[in-house]
């Protein structure tokens, strides 16, 4: 980063956030966290060994970050981010990844021609493993992205998208996909207790096949259908399970009506 960073929020996600930035190099005395939870502001002191303030009012004079993220609950972002147009510069650019938070919404609080940029991390991100998807207003120049993308570069993969309606549906699948991925981990090892394995085992066996399913998936160049039909031996026990799994009532249709579900909720909560 060349200039000042502000992280507004330290919580799980923004505590996932400092540490990839950390681990990727950035100075922490480039960077100011603001975090108002004297017990989280402390931890995150020591673990860290960075500068910590309560709030706004304790910013020191002339901070002027380049890029100021919010890190906070949805329902507080009214509340928490006008009290930061002050230290924004000319160059300042917004990072926002408060979910349902519209673009739109935030100009009254940030101001009508502020550079912000939407942000969708998920849950992975505090292992770097996340993937963020964003989205900028008209008012955010080229370095202004350049610079959100290596921030969220840090926890896993980054893609943009120029539609923000399109944020809806991101929300729905990878936003809430983890959810979906640890249900399938219970529901393997529910299903290997029935089959007369122990909890524990059954639970061991679903974890690991998730995982190592899925580091599969990652290193392989092939696609996931390929890597299906690869393990999918004619007539083969993997063959019998897919048959229920791809039926017309399977999961390709629960999947497909929980992501719309997960869609409209989330239309419905952006304001």
């Amino acid at each position: 980063m060349d200039g000042r960073l502000l992280l507004v929020g330290c919580g799980k996600m923004g505590g996932a956030l400092l540490a990839g930035w950390i681990d990727r190099g950035i100075d922490v005395g480039s960077i100011t966290v603001i975090e108002p939870n004297p017990v989280f502001a402390s931890a995150i002191r020591d673990k860290f060994e960075i500068e910590v303030f309560g709030g706004p009012d304790e910013l020191p004079k002339g901070l002027s970050p380049v890029v100021t993220v919010f890190a906070v609950k949805p329902q507080d972002l009214d509340m928490v981010a006008p009290a930061y147009r002050a230290p924004a510069g000319a160059d300042t650019v917004f990072l926002t990844i408060a979910a349902g938070r519209t673009l739109k919404s935030l100009a009254p609080g940030l101001g009508a021609d502020a550079a912000v940029v939407r942000a969708m991390p998920n849950l992975p991100a505090a292992v770097r493993r996340g993937i963020t998807v964003l989205v900028a207003n008209r008012y955010v120049t080229a370095e202004q992205r350049s610079r959100c993308q290596d921030l969220l570069d840090a926890v896993g993969d980054v893609a943009w998208v120029d539609d923000e309606a399109l944020l809806d549906a991101v929300t729905a699948l990878s936003g809430s996909g983890p959810a979906y991925v640890f249900l399938m981990i219970e529901c393997l090892a529910e299903a290997g207790e029935a089959a007369g394995l122990s909890a524990e085992l059954a639970m061991t066996l679903a974890r690991a096949t998730v995982i190592g399913a899925a580091e599969l998936t990652r290193q392989s160049p092939e696609a996931a259908e390929t890597l299906r039909q690869n393990v999918t031996s004619p007539g083969g026990t993997t063959a019998a399970a897919l048959e229920v799994l791809m039926a017309p009532q399977g999961l390709g249709r629960l999947m497909t009506e929980a992501v719309a579900a997960a869609t409209r909720r989330s239309r419905e909560l952006a304001k």
